[in-house]
């Protein structure tokens, strides 16, 4: 009896030793992270807003984590394919994203069943009105003269900036519905961004991109294109010249898109904290701070539940503009 309760006794001590050995372990591999290089998808193409912010991001945290941050670009499907590629990924913060206003307009125009609540919010940190771009030689002077022409000459003038049913198509789409003009009066062509909209701008395929200021900035600056309004209730402190929709055309419309940092639903509290912490420090950072502001980024920071909260709130005020202008399915 007493071998079996001396024997019990080591088998215990034994076992306690190995799980605080495992605690230690655990704990040690949990403070590790990163370990190794993490992916960040933009479900954008090159050249756009959404591509130009998520790479100055993922330099700053490989800096702020001490770990390779590789930008990756999954565009198509009008934003799905990038999207439901962060959203399906290994929820161990290996594989995190840029993802956007677009995942709560994807599901209520059929493309997907994405919403914001198949991400792990890490913060959302940037909001950007919509602009109206013509080129330089178009005889527009006012986003009024685009209306009139649109209005009188219906299904001749092309939009374009973005994926069919996308943030910018519904920029578009609704302020004619303000007009009082049917949104198929001015077809849209769909693009893989505002980055290549622009381009079709420029050589002659269509006739406006509504897409933010900002990602139209360089090509403004070439003097290639001129912005004729900004959908917002104020200018943009760096367009300053370019009025607002009620300015240019008296019409109360208003419209932006929003890009945040996140992963896959299901990433552990702990490696979300770490990755907030960092995000923070990289948004407060002067390096961050300066590159959005000189190129015109509207700066928000919501971090977590706040983040959640916005999603949510945007998801439901978009369906009811896309209901309303009939891009909903």
């Amino acid at each position: 009896m007493q071998i079996l309760l001396k024997t019990t006794k080591q088998l215990l001590a034994t076992l306690a030793g190995a799980a605080v050995l495992f605690g230690a372990v655990s704990t040690s591999a949990q403070a590790d992270y990163p370990e190794r290089p993490i992916t960040l998808i933009v479900p954008w193409g090159a050249g756009g807003g959404t591509d130009a912010t998520g790479r100055m991001i993922g330099t700053l945290m490989e800096k702020e984590l001490g770990t390779p941050v590789n930008v990756v670009n999954r565009t198509g499907g009008s934003g799905v394919v990038g999207h439901s590629a962060i959203a399906t990924a290994k929820p161990d913060g290996y594989t995190l994203g840029v993802i956007t206003v677009e995942t709560g307009m994807m599901h209520w125009a059929g493309l997907t069943e994405l919403t914001g609540k198949d991400y792990t919010p890490v913060a959302l940190y940037n909001y950007d009105a919509a602009g109206f771009m013509v080129s330089a030689d178009s005889e527009w002077s006012t986003v009024g003269d685009a209306i009139d022409a649109i209005k009188a000459n219906p299904g001749q003038h092309k939009g374009s900036g973005t994926g069919q049913g996308g943030i910018w198509h519904l920029a578009l789409a609704g302020m004619l519905n303000t007009a009082g003009i049917s949104p198929d009066a001015a077809p849209w062509v769909p693009s893989k961004g505002a980055a290549p909209g622009l381009q079709e701008l420029v050589s002659g395929g269509v006739d406006v991109v509504t897409s933010s200021i900002v990602e139209a900035g360089a090509l403004i600056d070439a003097g290639k294109v001129k912005a004729l309004a900004v959908m917002d209730t104020e200018r943009n402190g760096a367009f300053a010249d370019v009025p607002t929709l009620k300015e240019s055309a008296d019409l109360d419309w208003q419209l932006a898109a929003w890009r945040g940092l996140a992963g896959p639903k299901g990433m552990p509290d702990d490696v979300t904290a770490t990755l907030t912490t960092a995000f923070e420090k990289v948004w407060k950072s002067a390096e961050f701070q300066d590159f959005m502001k000189g190129r015109g980024f509207g700066l928000v920071w919501k971090p977590g539940a706040e983040f959640t909260k916005w999603m949510e709130d945007s998801d439901a005020a978009l369906g009811g503009v896309m209901q309303a202008v009939g891009l909903a399915k």
